[in-house]
């Protein structure tokens, strides 16, 4: 080293450091990076201070450097060696520095150049990864180039770099597991060196971040139970090491809550829910941290928009939990099965006594005071499907209130998109409630709540810009009507002589259903009006649903006109013959609705034969 004080050399590094912490907004707005360049140059002259790499770590081949190499990515070290002496020394110095050079660079956009330095810092590091002096670094350097390779979307090798990390870290603590040197110390006096428990605090959040990234690569490789097992563990050392920023963390629990309530597992859906609830509820208490730079007051939108995002999350909680209800009690018909009721209320006490040992299974966030917090917060939340009405209006009741949580920050003025997906989940929610409902009138009241909400968002909308969104809403208030009027025939049916009033209601629903189904299929049409001879496999199914039940609307509608009647028949069946005509050319088809063919198929036989006897009827009158 050249003949320069050691204190010197240990200023430089600190100025260096400082300037790297300088955040971007602070610099000129001509040189956003001027700070970094500064805290390069001065890394740049300690390294010269430094002097040569020791002989056998410099110029290694980089062959040997790349994340499949045997000597430090994928192979773990054979034994721990300490940098003891002056090589030692000076060659993790020189990867503290390399280290940092290589995230200055990837911090100004220089991504090859920060990967060079990245390299070499763990080409010096190879035979010293497992110390107690460079674990830290190691781990950090292989971090980083997991981030690096990971933005450039080369996500097998992240993938590599990351668990080679994760492997560094779970060797070292089972055959060395003191608190390890935190990189920077290298270049602090004696006096200044953190204490056992701080190192320990850094070096836990080195390896947090490590299963973060890890989360994020298994998502991205479509690995998604690997990569929920990872956000929750990161999730759950956050919490350990009080290393979080609330408002970060709480959404990151409610998006973790969607995986599981995409596998069925409610209980474990509800604590994720919960727990983001309870954080959440901790923004603006809690200081600024490292992580966290933002004061709570200076990013109100993004408070409220997160607030909404979580309350988006309850509602797909409370929809979905009352679906998986709904699926496992109905018959074939979409009613409320009585014998599968019984079943699962049969079944009820065993899930209530296998509780206890669900729980302690599932992995579980806080301890304390905070873990009872989360508990308060689920006990008022059921994760048992719901077994009749007044246990699905509770769900109903809940996610009702994120719903309007929810459309408090997505208005339709600026999150279109979004406010009509929480509009859809609304209605949805009222639709599988009138599924338990057993008094048909207020079934009926349940879906002209959701037509109400429905219809005035297709006023709203650009066909043109919006057309896929105008279609499902089209379809879904169609599907409400033709629901609608299924109920009032059947109230009807229960009378002895129906009244003119009840009848007009039938055939005023029916005409209604009727223009929202023609709406849709109108949509399919090309700018010629011509329907399409090949149906597009994302349509199919509705399309073919919304012909056969146009079919069977023509053919419910109630009329004391014989002409007016023989020409609705006739409608119905052209819709019933165009349904098997396109799945004898279209055998694919038949599969999407097979239920609804075999129906055409038998009006297609029988309804020739009925207009022929109406014809003749007419005939002789």
């Amino acid at each position: 080293m050249a003949n320069v004080p050691w204190a010197e050399v240990c200023e430089k590094f600190q100025a260096a450091l400082a300037l790297s912490r300088v955040e971007l907004h602070k610099n000129p707005e001509k040189e956003p990076y001027k700070s970094k360049y500064s805290a390069r140059a001065l890394l740049e002259e300690v390294k010269a201070l430094l002097g040569p790499a020791p002989e056998d770590e410099d110029e290694r081949p980089e062959a040997d450097d790349g994340p499949g190499a045997d000597d430090h990515a994928l192979g773990l070290p054979a034994e721990v060696v300490e940098p003891e002496g002056p090589v030692g020394q000076l060659a993790v110095r020189l990867a503290v520095i390399e280290f940092h050079l290589g995230v200055n660079h990837i911090d100004t956009e220089e991504l090859s150049a920060g990967e060079e330095h990245l390299v070499k810092c763990l080409r010096l590091l190879r035979r010293y990864r497992l110390s107690h002096d460079c674990i830290s670094l190691c781990i950090q350097a292989q971090n980083n180039l997991g981030i690096l390779w990971s933005e450039r979307e080369e996500i097998e090798t992240a993938q590599a770099y990351l668990e080679s990390s994760e492997a560094l870290y779970n060797q070292y603590m089972k055959e060395v597991g003191s608190p390890p040197l935190e990189p920077t110390e290298c270049f602090l006096p004696e006096e200044e060196k953190l204490t056992e428990q701080e190192r320990s605090k850094r070096f836990e959040k080195v390896y947090t971040h490590n299963l973060y990234y890890l989360a994020q690569v298994y998502q991205h490789l479509e690995m998604f139970e690997k990569a929920a097992h990872y956000c929750h563990s990161t999730l759950k050392r956050q919490l350990e090491h009080n290393a979080y920023h609330p408002i970060e963390w709480a959404i990151n629990a409610a998006t973790l809550s969607q995986f599981y309530i995409n596998k069925l597992c409610f209980m474990e859906a509800r604590h994720c829910l919960s727990a983001a609830n309870v954080i959440f509820g901790q923004t603006g208490k809690i200081s600024a941290t490292e992580d966290s730079p933002e004061a709570e007051g200076e990013v109100p939108e993004l408070y409220h928009q997160r607030k909404g995002e979580i309350a988006r999350c309850w509602i797909k909680y409370c929809l979905t939990l009352m679906q998986n209800a709904q699926l496992s009690m109905q018959d074939n018909i979409g009613e409320l099965d009585l014998d599968k009721q019984s079943e699962l209320r049969a079944l009820r006490k065993k899930e209530l006594d296998e509780e206890e040992s669900i729980r302690k299974k599932a992995v579980q966030f806080g301890t304390g005071e905070l873990c009872d917090a989360i508990s308060a917060v689920e006990e008022k939340v059921s994760y048992l499907r719901p077994l009749d009405f007044e246990e699905a209006r509770e769900l109903f009741l809940l996610g009702q209130h994120y719903v309007f949580e929810a459309k408090e920050f997505f208005q339709i003025d600026g999150y279109v998109t979004d406010h009509i997906e929480i509009v859809q989940d609304h209605s949805a929610l009222f639709k599988v409630l009138a599924f338990f409902e057993t008094d048909m009138e207020r079934r009926c009241k349940m879906h002209k709540r959701r037509i109400a909400m429905l219809e005035p968002l297709t006023v709203d909308l650009n066909p043109q810009y919006y057309l896929l969104v105008n279609r499902q809403i089209q379809f879904e208030i169609a599907h409400a009507y033709y629901d609608m009027m299924d109920l009032k025939v059947a109230i009807a049916d229960r009378l002895r002589d129906p009244d003119s009033h009840i009848v007009k209601k039938i055939n005023n629903l029916n005409k209604s259903a009727l223009k929202y189904y023609q709406l849709f299929l109108d949509s399919l049409r090309d700018p010629n009006k011509v329907f399409p001879e090949h149906i597009g496999e994302d349509v199919l199914r509705p399309a073919m649903l919304a012909k056969f039940r146009v079919a069977r609307l023509y053919g419910k509608i109630i009329t004391a006109d014989p002409k007016k009647e023989l020409e609705n028949l006739a409608t119905s069946l052209e819709h019933y013959k165009f349904i098997v005509d396109y799945c004898e050319k279209h055998p694919e088809a038949a599969q999407e609705i097979e239920a609804e063919l075999e129906l055409s198929k038998e009006m297609v036989s029988l309804l020739p034969t009925k207009m022929e006897r109406f014809r003749t009827k007419m005939a002789l009158t």
